[in-house]
């Protein structure tokens, strides 16, 4: 369990660092990054994280995986509460404390827990599950508060 925690830390840490980030507020006291997503510039928010790992069931086509990601992203964008967001596959594994047995990996990112609760009854999550939950057969969440 304690690796799986090293193991999304290191994602954190390497989302917060990838190539696609434009823009690192060194002189801003939150330590916020401005990143460009579909042509909207967002702030990664490092108060709550909200991340969630689908398993999809044996025999999944990419028709279902094309619903999967058209579903999620529209849920995404309609969301009034979470403030960025990552949706990811898993790359071959290279070592041995890489899981890569998931099919899909979504990182979120809240001004507070609080938000995150009201972003489970937004009517576009449920729907999100609605059109999709019969594609996984397994699905973790780990949320976690920044070290302050």
């Amino acid at each position: 369990m304690k690796r799986l925690f090293v193991v999304i830390f290191l994602l954190l840490m390497c989302y917060a660092s990838c190539d696609n980030t434009t823009n690192v507020e060194k002189s801003n006291p939150e330590n916020t990054i401005t990143s460009k997503n579909n042509d909207i510039y967002t702030t990664f928010d490092p108060t709550y994280a909200h991340i969630v790992y689908f398993w999809f069931k044996e025999g999944t086509t990419q028709n279902d995986r094309v619903l999967f990601e058209k579903s999620l992203s529209t849920f995404l964008n309609k969301s009034k509460y979470a403030k960025t967001n990552f949706i990811g596959t898993p790359p071959p594994a290279t070592r041995d404390v890489v899981d890569d047995s998931f099919t899909y990996n979504l990182v979120l990112t809240f001004d507070s827990a609080q938000a995150q609760q009201a972003y489970q009854d937004e009517p576009a999550h449920k729907v999100f599950i609605e059109e999709c939950s019969h594609l996984w057969e397994k699905v973790i969440v780990y949320d976690a508060n920044q070290i302050k």
